[in-house]
């Protein structure tokens, strides 16, 4: 994005608005699609869009304020050399796949200029109950993903086998006990997403 100026973020103690009307923010989520990761291009974030983007997904609701996540975050030639990792890692489980599919592996993570992993770093006998905290981390993908679109970029939200694999996770340096709880992939859209069907919300009223 030409010219980009990051926004201001509040410091402690600062008093925010308890709303911020805004006829543009309610279409855009009305209207929020992902863009398939096969489908974007580049370039992707500049470094203070990113940075901003990172700075509005970790604004998430965090009951106990522990922070139970954090990013890793993949562009340039790292998403070649993590390509590598999973193609290798996948021929071991798939040793009869097709090369096709090997490619793919290789490629996986050059789909977008940028890919971030958020990771679920959950503190355990803790007053606050651990599914709450893998709540916060799945907010802070969805934070992502509004953010990239705020940005004017696309983004999908995905996991894959990768983020289960154990020898994947500890390519990532993953500790024990920390999950992936997505890959984000960020990019401009090289296509536009078009709409799916959607089931109705299942809505009741308690009396």
């Amino acid at each position: 994005m030409a010219n980009f100026t990051p926004p201001r973020f509040p410091g402690p103690g600062d008093v925010l608005p308890a709303f911020h009307k805004s006829e543009q923010s309610v279409q855009m989520l009305a209207s929020r699609r992902s863009t398939l990761a096969k489908n974007m291009t580049g370039p992707g974030p500049s470094q203070a869009e990113l940075d901003t983007l990172l700075t509005i997904g970790a604004r998430t609701p965090d009951h106990g304020k522990l922070f139970p996540w954090r990013f890793i975050v993949f562009q340039g030639e790292a998403r070649s050399r993590f390509g590598e990792i999973l193609h290798d890692r996948f021929k071991v489980l798939e040793p009869e796949a097709p090369p096709e599919r090997y490619d793919l592996e290789r490629r996986r993570f050059e789909r977008a200029p940028v890919v971030i992993a958020v990771i679920s770093d959950v503190t355990e006998n803790h007053k606050i109950p651990l599914w709450e905290q893998q709540l916060s981390a799945g907010a802070v993908c969805q934070n992502l993903l509004i953010g990239a679109n705020a940005l004017g970029y696309g983004a999908q939200w995905l996991t894959e086998w990768y983020a289960y694999d154990r020898e994947i996770k500890a390519a990532l340096g993953l500790a024990s006990g920390e999950r992936v709880a997505g890959f984000v992939y960020v990019g401009n859209a090289a296509v536009d997403p078009v709409e799916r069907a959607r089931k109705a919300a299942r809505i009741s009223h308690w009396s």
